[in-house]
């Protein structure tokens, strides 16, 4: 689990800092979407597995809102999403 960031702020150039800044906030939501989603499979209580897969279902949301942001930032990240969506599409025939 994330308990810290994973790089040293400090040593990022100021003008990429808003872009890791948001590339950290999706590992951290990332991470509690997956820690959720572990939890709600290890239990047996459905009340307990609704809530845990009802906040794993708002941590990805948070992940579109820390997205969104790092998309108007880093048109490179832009362009290779696409890229990445076009090997899929190329590779599945979809």
């Amino acid at each position: 689990m994330l308990s810290s960031i994973p790089i040293d702020l400090a040593k990022v150039k100021k003008e990429n800092i808003d872009r890791e800044i948001l590339r950290v906030g999706i590992i951290a939501e990332l991470d509690a979407v997956s820690l959720y989603e572990q939890l709600a499979a290890a239990t047996e209580n459905n009340d307990i597995k609704r809530i845990l897969l009802d906040i794993a279902k708002e941590e990805k949301t948070h992940v579109g809102e820390f997205q969104t942001l790092l998309l108007r930032l880093d048109k490179q990240q832009v362009e290779e999403l696409k890229a990445g969506e076009e090997e899929v599409i190329k590779e599945l025939g979809k």
